[in-house]
């Protein structure tokens, strides 16, 4: 009976601790998928924002507080003419009204005990009471006229600080309802608009426009011919026996450890020689080869294994047979991640171009020159910038969502072995 009692009170304090661990394990789950939403959001915020930043207006684009959205100024049509809506106190109420005149004379009033209520309005409309006040503003004492004022649809005194001009304002429902407002801050009516002309006042740049074509066509070309020659010398270096192999792979892949603004100068005089500078040419043939990529496609190549080599020597192939139906075949994962990365550094040189090309050459400039180019000329227009930097991200990132599949295959590949 006491081990019976005993086993029974054992398995609730086991019960109770089992649910007391899953419900730990559930809020320790909600906390890491919250910290992990916060940190996804801190790194897409940049992004939203440069994409709502391309679709506005350049007035919109300097406003501060700066805002996510792009947000245009409702118009409305009052007495023949488009004007703007603000909100304003109409009546004692807001509204959103029309402004029909600017400029107008006006003082900036508040109650005497009370500096911080202040209430602009026409100097025509009010009355001097020939009664002073002294008040104190910022350390120092004045002495202030005291004007009967209409506030709420009620006469008020108050003491006028400073002259100011205001709009008039008109109620559209309600023409005869009509109230009075400094411009500058009184708040407008607004909606969200985008201003998707941006990016085709973007692309009708020339520099602009002819910089893309360039850097699609020299993308393209060094990726193709890293491609090609990594395969060639990943092979080579992979599956042929020849004298020297080992130590010429050693050298080639110690080059990767040599920065690249060590080999500006030299690099640069050799296309001077080969009079190769200034042209597209000097983007493309200093980079058909990659040390990187060879290495990348050695490792890869020595993963396959050897038995269908030889069964394709027994069948009588020859090795560029063996090459492009065996091994090319089997290496696509390899091969994508070559490209993305080969790709990603072509559609983003900038050091290279900025020295081998110059900056009024447009025919042989490239997308991230005439970006920089861009930043220089479009300063008062800051849409104009993000829609042409929005432009140079859309086909990196569509490029890499369709290798994303082999992409990860590799590095999962990679990690297994």
């Amino acid at each position: 009976m006491t081990t019976t009692a005993q086993q029974t009170r054992a398995e609730k304090r086991a019960a109770k601790k089992a649910k007391s661990g899953s419900v730990t394990s559930v809020w320790t789950k909600v906390g890491i998928y919250l910290v992990l939403s916060l940190v996804a959001a801190m790194m897409l915020f940049p992004f939203i924002f440069m994409l709502g930043t391309s679709a506005k207006t350049a007035s919109d684009s300097f406003r501060f507080p700066p805002r996510v959205l792009p947000r245009d100024p409702v118009l409305s049509e009052f007495q023949g003419e488009v004007v703007p809506l603000f909100v304003v106190p109409i009546a004692g109420q807001d509204r959103s009204a029309a402004l029909v005149e600017e400029g107008i004379r006006a003082g900036l009033f508040a109650p005497s005990d009370n500096l911080q209520e202040t209430y602009a309005w026409p100097l025509d409309l009010v009355e001097a009471t020939g009664a002073t006040v002294d008040v104190v503003i910022e350390g120092e004492t004045e002495t202030l006229e005291i004007f009967r004022v209409p506030v709420n649809a009620e006469v008020v005194e108050l003491a006028k600080i400073r002259n100011t001009s205001v709009g008039r304002f008109v109620d559209v429902d309600n023409p005869s309802a009509e109230g009075f407002g400094v411009v500058r801050t009184s708040q407008p009516v607004e909606e969200i608009s985008f201003h998707w002309s941006n990016y085709s006042e973007v692309l009708g740049i020339r520099s602009f426009d002819r910089a893309i074509t360039n850097t699609i066509l020299v993308t393209i070309l060094v990726v193709g011919g890293q491609i090609f020659t990594s395969i060639m010398g990943g092979y080579a270096f992979a599956r042929l026996k020849w004298t020297g192999r080992d130590k010429l792979f050693v050298m080639y892949l110690g080059s990767i450890m040599i920065p690249f603004v060590v080999l500006i100068i030299p690099l640069f005089q050799i296309m001077v020689k080969l009079d190769w500078n200034n042209t597209l040419g000097v983007l493309v043939w200093p980079f058909f080869y990659t040390a990187y990529g060879t290495f990348l496609m050695r490792q890869f190549f020595l993963s396959i294994p050897k038995d269908l080599e030889e069964a394709a020597v027994v069948d009588g192939a020859k090795r560029w047979r063996i090459l492009w139906t065996i091994f090319v075949p089997l290496s696509w994962p390899a091969i994508a991640t070559l490209a993305t990365f080969s790709f990603l550094y072509a559609w983003n040189s900038f050091i290279w171009p900025l020295v081998a090309v110059d900056i009024g050459n447009e025919d042989s400039s490239v997308l991230t020159i005439a970006l920089s180019t861009l930043g220089g000329q479009g300063a008062d227009q800051p849409q104009l910038i993000f829609a042409g930097v929005t432009l140079a991200m859309v086909v990196p990132m569509l490029v890499f969502i369709a290798a994303q599949k082999y992409f990860v295959e590799n590095v999962a590949s990679s990690g297994l072995k």
